[in-house]
């Protein structure tokens, strides 16, 4: 690694400091609780939860109980990843950042969230989901990249897959759910008799 040293005005090279096994194992085991299992799991709790009325407002704390989980254990992984392998991996890295901000940003769309019906509503909906969306994409691609970089035993990215299999095997599931949901209570709700 090239860094400056101002007592002489050269640029000089120093060895990257090794980090610990133990450091990468809790930076990867961090950043897979939060950004592989939390945050998608907030998704699908926003993205279908909603859809049933008795499940609301319940959905809404589950998913901002996801998603403020994630953030706090993603800022730690995302922390340690910072100490770790300063100048190395860089893509790796520039995507995480990426990802730090780009939750940053999501975390204060809790505090700018406009009303149903206020005229913004839409934009921010659009904001919300767009960036939650690249979020999930990110960490996917990211969590990929930590694997080939760590090298570890076969079953450690099996597991990963696994995991990300499962998840998304909910999400088409309820997905389908909810196509034959939404669509049965609008057709139900547009016959009935006006009792005004």
């Amino acid at each position: 690694m090239v860094h400056a040293d101002s007592a002489c005005g050269f640029f000089v090279k120093s060895p990257i400091r090794a980090s610990s096994p133990a450091h990468l194992d809790i930076h990867g085991i961090l950043n897979a609780v939060s950004w592989v299992f939390l945050f998608p799991l907030g998704i699908i709790i926003a993205r279908y939860m909603r859809v049933f009325p008795s499940a609301d407002p319940a959905w809404f704390y589950l998913h901002v109980s996801c998603q403020l989980s994630a953030y706090a254990i993603g800022v730690a992984g995302w922390a340690t990843g910072l100490k770790l392998g300063r100048g190395e991996y860089m893509n790796h890295r520039n995507i995480g950042i990426t990802l730090f901000a780009f939750a940053t940003v999501q975390m204060f769309a809790l505090f700018l969230r406009p009303a149903k019906d206020h005229k913004y509503r839409l934009f921010w909906n659009i904001y919300h989901h767009s960036i939650g969306y690249a979020i999930l994409i990110l960490s996917i691609v990211n969590g990929f990249k930590g694997i080939d970089i760590l090298n570890p035993a076969k079953q450690w990215k099996s597991t990963y897959i696994i995991i990300l299999a499962v998840l998304g095997g909910i999400a088409v599931l309820l997905e389908a759910v909810t196509w034959i949901v939404v669509p049965k209570r609008r057709s139900s709700e547009s016959t009935k008799p006006y009792d005004g």
